[in-house]
């Protein structure tokens, strides 16, 4: 007789065994059993889980975040960015500056007067600081709340109408800063002038969040000629404040600030330092946008 082959009754009898008809070791009743089990077991898990998400929704407002306790102070943050925070041009060669001008020109259309023009979603709010426009709780349902328009002239010679080279061009560079938004957020004015430069003091009014911009080193000062401020106030007005969020507030636009640097020594790079000054906004050195920001410029002329 031949001898039994070794490999029956081994793998491919466990995977199908004719005499029992099992399948992996089970019959189809036993594998019929323990899927009834699994999909009981995986739908009673899964119904937790969507039961305990959908308990959460119902505790959520889609217009008034819940804990705020943890938002920092906003972001100060300028137009144009780079990803090291410097802006190295030279004056003979406009290819070194394009870049900036098309970034400042996408970012101020917004601020163009025809998308403004819509009387349902804007409104005026003066040319003049003013305390805060109130337009209702979050979670009232007044529904879309209208926006302050922003006069883009207001920006003066840094608001590209007149100058479409913002500057570049003549070695008097134009950043445009904004406050970065926050839900609800209300930016305080300072209750005290002791604790910030004289610069600044002079800057300080009821309803206006002031910015100042200075080399981070005393010592340079003279390297940085003049700064200029341009906007409502020259500063941050509180009648821009608060902000609705995105469902509320679609066509909210912040108020900005232009700055522009006149009189710079060209071929040296000037580390400045610019800070808005408010009860609630604080520095970290953790986050170098909170509050405040730093820039390199470096002007080049041959």
């Amino acid at each position: 007789m031949p001898a039994q082959n070794k490999d029956d009754g081994g793998w491919k009898k466990f995977v199908w065994n004719s005499d029992t008809r099992e399948f992996l070791g089970r019959t189809g009743g036993s594998w019929g059993k323990i899927l009834l089990f699994y999909f009981i077991f995986y739908g009673f898990l899964a119904g937790i889980f969507i039961g305990t998400i959908q308990a959460l929704l119902l505790t959520l407002s889609n217009y008034k975040p819940t804990w705020q306790d943890r938002i920092t102070p906003p972001g100060l943050t300028h137009c144009p960015r780079s990803e090291k925070s410097e802006i190295y041009f030279s004056l003979d060669d406009p290819t070194t500056y394009i870049k900036s001008i098309k970034s400042l020109q996408e970012f101020l259309k917004a601020y163009n007067e025809e998308p403004q023009r819509d009387l349902l979603k804007f409104e005026d709010c003066g040319v003049e600081p003013d305390t805060y426009k109130n337009r209702g709780d979050l979670d009232s349902e007044v529904g879309i709340r209208k926006a302050c328009r922003f006069p883009r002239n207001t920006l003066g010679p840094c608001s590209g109408t007149e100058d479409p080279y913002f500057g570049f061009k003549d070695g008097t560079p134009c950043l445009i800063v904004k406050l970065n938004r926050i839900v609800n957020f209300k930016p305080k004015p300072l209750q005290s002038n002791e604790s910030i430069p004289e610069e600044v003091k002079v800057k300080a009014q009821p309803n206006l969040i002031p910015i100042h911009c200075a080399t981070r080193k005393k010592e340079e000062e003279y390297l940085i000629g003049r700064v200029d401020y341009f906007g409502i106030g020259e500063g941050f007005p509180l009648q821009y404040y608060p902000y609705y969020g995105k469902l509320l507030h679609p066509q909210y636009l912040q108020p900005l600030v232009a700055i522009q640097f006149n009189n710079v020594t060209y071929n040296q790079e000037i580390r400045i330092e610019c800070k808005v000054y408010g009860e609630n906004i604080m520095y970290s050195d953790k986050d170098r946008f909170q509050g405040r920001f730093e820039v390199k410029l470096r002007i080049n002329k041959f």
